[in-house]
């Protein structure tokens, strides 16, 4: 029989607490309590549906990159996006900044910063100066005053007039092309087709090919010299630095 109060209304009996116990997400990491008893639950972190056995497993990898997409690299957080080939631009999904995807060529006069993971071509008789610009690619046949980034390849012509410094992951010299630099040239990666007068250090791959001239002294863990090249200057093969092993029991 029910208890009664004295005020006359029923009183429920007290249910007994349940034994609870803290789960973490598997998919991002979030700790909720749950019970004993359950098997699975849905994360109130990310909202995403788990069993409790799964809890404190690492993440699953992400999926691959959708095919006809290509991935670009944050400006600010270097994480890896998935974005479409049509996109003009995309936001990060860990930092939440703007990213530029658009291609871009210069046909006259600028002053302007651009940051883009698109192709940037500053065409003959265009100026661009006072600026500090980074693009994936870059075609140069114009000139600029100022720092120029290349993310991945930086292809120069005879035209091109460069004032200022610049990087670049890989140098590209076409063939019938010619470029001068007076300090050393710190690349991952050249392909000399043309004419190149400059010294390189701590090169990856030095690519010479049949047509090309280089007037410089190359250091490099691969240097591949193509038949009918012309070079004047040291070549000297480096092997890949080793990571340094410390605190090791002897």
């Amino acid at each position: 029989m029910p208890q009664k109060t004295v005020a006359g209304a029923v009183k429920k009996p007290a249910t007994p607490k349940l034994n609870k116990l803290s789960v973490a997400c598997p998919h991002c990491g979030h700790k909720q309590l749950e019970p004993a008893a359950a098997y699975s639950t849905v994360c109130k972190g990310c909202g995403q549906h788990f069993r409790l056995e799964d809890s404190g497993k690492p993440a699953a990898k992400a999926p691959p990159a959708r095919k006809g997409g290509r991935q670009v690299t944050c400006f600010k957080c270097n994480t890896e996006l998935d974005v479409s080939l049509t996109a003009q631009s995309t936001m990060c999904k860990r930092c939440s900044s703007h990213m530029d995807l658009r291609d871009y060529s210069i046909t006259n006069a600028t002053s302007r910063n651009f940051e883009t993971k698109g192709r940037f071509v500053i065409e003959q008789g265009a100026y661009l100066f006072n600026t500090d610009t980074t693009a994936t690619h870059v075609i140069l046949k114009g000139r600029v005053l100022g720092k120029l980034t290349a993310e991945d390849s930086l292809e120069i012509y005879s035209t091109a007039e460069l004032k200022g410094s610049f990087k670049a992951r890989n140098l590209v010299i076409p063939a019938g092309q010619r470029f001068r630099w007076p300090e050393p040239l710190k690349l991952h990666g050249a392909e000399i087709a043309g004419e190149l007068v400059a010294n390189i250090q701590d090169g990856h791959t030095i690519v010479i090919r049949g047509t090309g001239r280089l007037f410089g002294d190359v250091q490099s863990q691969n240097i591949v010299i193509e038949p009918g090249a012309i070079i004047v200057g040291d070549m000297k093969i480096t092997p890949p630095a080793r990571p340094s092993i410390s605190n090791v029991p002897v």
